[in-house]
């Protein structure tokens, strides 16, 4: 589903320029981030944890598309917050209509890490899609 915001500014990111590790929690599913394949998806920026996460087929809810127009890809950044992009205003009113923030919340669409350390992202229970369906 990929694509832009026309109605948001495009945010500025720095795209990692070495290997790094982020871990999705519950499943403790993690990834090796190989900056040379990025992008993985088309979904969210390039880099973002939403695009890694999709690209490494771990489920990541993005009712939007993840273009920055609403907040089902809200996550908690556990670990590593410190070198992910700042947020932009336009992320933060999104986030304002997410339930269970702190801190640590980010939409994955929008964060980028920059490869500097290690991520751990927690997703939150009430945004695990679990359903599972057999191919037909």
């Amino acid at each position: 589903m990929g694509g832009t915001n026309p109605y948001v500014p495009a945010p500025t990111t720095r795209l990692p320029a070495r290997p790094y590790r982020i871990t999705y929690l519950p499943a403790g599913e993690s990834v090796e981030v190989d900056p040379g394949a990025l992008p993985y998806d088309r979904t969210g920026l390039p880099g973002s944890l939403l695009e890694i996460a999709l690209g490494h087929a771990i489920d990541v809810d993005h009712a939007c598309g993840g273009v920055l127009a609403c907040s089902t890809c809200h996550v908690h950044v556990r670990s590593g917050l410190a070198s992910c992009s700042a947020a932009s205003d336009d992320e933060l009113d999104q986030l304002d209509k997410a339930p269970g923030i702190d801190p640590s919340s980010r939409l994955a669409c929008q964060c980028v890490p920059d490869g500097t350390q290690d991520v751990v992202v927690e997703i939150p229970s009430w945004n695990r899609n679990l359903v599972s369906e057999r191919p037909h």
